[in-house]
């Protein structure tokens, strides 16, 4: 199979593009290498045979063009975006270029190819747009989110993704384009952005910095291991009915002060601080993000009974498997660990 993959040296991305080489598929790699987008995720099979890298923009229209006409995918995985809440709160913008008008370049490049196969080929393309749960908005103290919760939107970062879901369920709908949509929880994971939650957690503990808490903690999340997201993308890829949303979710609801504290824990257990004190000793309330939306819940149960996927990993094994990568690969995030500075606090002009 011939994938092509946007943002494949992303977290996620990389991820999915590390998975399918090894796995034998071609793989055409699209990534604009902007901050979220680091090489050293990619480098291990940089040079294995059928796999091509191109530094592109998505919203660049002449070259999507011409990459989906020369390498010619039967399977496309969406995954470029701006993803950082926190971001999108100080600088939307960008997340209107990528995710709305990178998507819709991107379903235009793909529908003109779509149109050039032959129909036994024709038949057979993918084209998978990975979302978020957040499209969904916030959810109380119970519930889940299920494939036909109203979309309710409440970052810029959800907004531009809820936009780009849209745009995808357009093209087939209108142009007949096959795509699915996939909407998952938070992942986590080897190579995650340094600025996100977890990996902020560790890196603070470890060169002995106040570890934040947004609010008081009580935000609850529901976390899934990235490679288990991966199969679930490929799963769907490969089996998922056009024209569907699959939701994608780890079973693993927990509150961020609870997650911390677990991770916490943890590296109690595998690097105790020399002092011999807790880890959670350093965690600090801070102020809360802007419109922080209380909880995310998936309902994966679609998933399951149709496609027989669901994640291979629990909350405590993920962790504890998350935990010693970067345990064992500190080079990852020690290089200016000290300098990264908290985002997100809606005081810079848009």
């Amino acid at each position: 199979m011939k994938y092509l993959v946007t943002g494949g040296a992303g977290f996620i991305g990389s991820a999915a593009v590390r998975h399918l080489v090894k796995a034998g598929h071609h793989v055409l790699n699209i990534d604009k290498l902007t901050y979220a987008g680091d090489p050293r995720t990619i480098a291990e099979i940089a040079n294995a045979p059928g796999y091509t890298f191109l530094r592109a923009d998505i919203a660049d229209a002449e070259a999507m063009g011409r990459a989906f006409m020369d390498f010619a995918p039967d399977v496309v995985l969406h995954l470029a975006a701006e993803s950082h809440v926190d971001r999108s709160i100080d600088g939307p913008g960008a997340f209107i270029d990528t995710n709305i008008r990178g998507t819709f370049v991107l379903l235009d490049a793909a529908l003109q190819y779509w149109k050039s196969l032959p129909p036994e080929t024709r038949e057979n393309f993918r084209f998978l747009t990975v979302s978020t749960d957040e499209v969904y908005g916030s959810l109380g103290a119970s519930g889940s989110f299920s494939e036909t919760t109203p979309y309710q939107p409440n970052s810029p970062y959800a907004a531009s993704k809820a936009s780009a879901d849209h745009l995808t369920r357009a093209w087939c709908e209108t142009f007949d384009l096959p795509t699915i949509i996939t909407n998952c929880s938070n992942n986590y994971g080897p190579f995650q952005n340094a600025e996100k939650f977890l990996p902020t957690i560790i890196r603070n503990a470890l060169i002995d910095q106040p570890i934040p808490i947004y609010g008081r903690g009580e935000n609850v999340r529901d976390w899934l291991y990235v490679d288990d997201h991966v199969s679930a993308l490929i799963t769907i890829a490969e089996r998922g009915k056009v024209g569907e949303k699959y939701n994608v979710g780890g079973n693993a609801e927990v509150s961020n002060l609870d997650l911390a504290n677990t991770i916490c824990a943890i590296l109690d257990e595998m690097r105790p601080r020399a002092d011999g004190k807790p880890y959670a000793e350093q965690l600090r309330f801070t102020k809360d993000r802007p419109g922080h939306d209380f909880r995310y819940a998936i309902d994966a149960t679609k998933i399951k009974a149709d496609l027989g996927w669901e994640p291979s990993l629990t909350f405590s094994q993920g962790m504890r498997k998350m935990v010693k990568w970067y345990l064992d690969n500190q080079s990852w995030w020690r290089e200016g660990a000290e300098n990264i500075k908290r985002l997100g606090l809606g005081d810079e002009k848009q």
